[in-house]
């Protein structure tokens, strides 16, 4: 069984930054994308950034391309979203997903989900 646990949520002042974690327990994860989605109240959650564990590959939406950056640290089994120049639009809670292999975007390719972190961007 495999467990996700995010973590780096907060708020944040429009144009600055935020860096989430994803810490992953149990099965590797090493052919598998990893992915962070997010859920604005009223609308549906949608995919944001993923990363291809064993090549270190990443993949962004459009509307964080440029903006949000997905590193992974092997030994700890973590991946680390840094999301600069945040927006208003940004806020929203934030998922971590795994387990699936890429192409990899909607929410029904993951069987395993993280509780889910707060992110806020407000003035």
């Amino acid at each position: 069984q495999v467990q996700l646990v995010e973590s780096g949520g907060g708020l944040v002042q429009p144009g600055g930054s935020l860096r989430l974690s994803c810490a992953a327990s149990g099965r590797t994860f090493s052919s598998y994308a990893m992915s962070w989605f997010r859920q604005a109240p009223g609308k549906e959650r949608e995919f944001v950034a993923a990363i291809i564990w064993s090549a270190s590959n990443t993949h962004y939406a459009d509307s964080v391309k440029g903006r949000f950056t997905i590193s992974r640290d092997n030994a700890k089994n973590t991946m680390y979203p840094q999301m600069n120049s945040l927006k208003p639009e940004d806020t929203a809670v934030y998922y971590c997903a795994a387990g699936s292999m890429w192409p990899a975007t909607g929410i029904y390719d993951y069987p395993y989900w993280g509780q889910g972190t707060q992110v806020t961007v407000s003035s």
